[in-house]
């Protein structure tokens, strides 16, 4: 995808996984205040909630989802900073520097978006290989096609990431946690 692209999916994933992160579906009903009955006041808690999270992950995520084109300046576009050593670089950060803990959201979705909505994909192995990988449903970055690819990509990167959030581990799991869950 182009930069317009991924910028447009980096902010999408933002609001959206904004959202995720900020209401807890187990929590009983979204809306409701304490007397079960909808408020504007619970309707503006709800709101403030996921304006806060959205805010805090925009940054960090737009930023990763254009940082791998930072390649057309130097190395190889689409080989060196859109690989999976690289990948594993932005997933190390926060525990080795205890900071840019969603730019990897950021970066994978940008991979993503690559092979699946584009026609050349990426070379997830370089430097051991510059084959780049590729699904069939990719179209040119110039195409008509491309921000409806985008989108259609996006809201599937989303119910990715909510079935991670709600059902395998919390994205907003503190790195001191995490570290401890894995005894490091």
């Amino acid at each position: 995808m182009n930069k317009s692209g991924h910028v447009l999916n980096g902010a999408l994933l933002a609001v959206g996984l904004g959202a995720i992160l900020a209401v807890d579906p187990t929590a009983g009903p979204v809306l409701a205040g304490p007397d079960g009955a909808v408020t504007a006041e619970s309707v503006a808690g709800v709101a403030g909630d996921v304006g806060a999270s959205v805010a805090k992950l925009s940054l960090p995520i737009i930023l990763g989802a254009l940082f791998p084109d930072v390649d057309t300046a130097f190395g190889r576009h689409r080989k060196t900073l859109h690989s999976l050593p690289a990948l594993g670089i932005f997933l190390a950060y926060p525990f080795v520097f205890g900071n840019l803990r969603f730019v990897w959201i950021g970066v994978a979705t940008h991979y993503f978006l690559d092979m699946v909505g584009s026609k050349r994909g990426i070379a997830l192995f370089h430097p051991f290989s510059d084959t780049e990988y590729s699904l069939p449903t990719g179209v040119a970055t110039s195409s008509a096609w491309a921000t409806q690819v985008t989108i259609v990509i996006t809201i599937v990167e989303l119910a990715v990431l909510g079935a991670i959030h709600y059902y395998a581990f919390a994205l907003d799991t503190s790195v001191a946690d995490a570290t401890a869950a894995f005894g490091v």
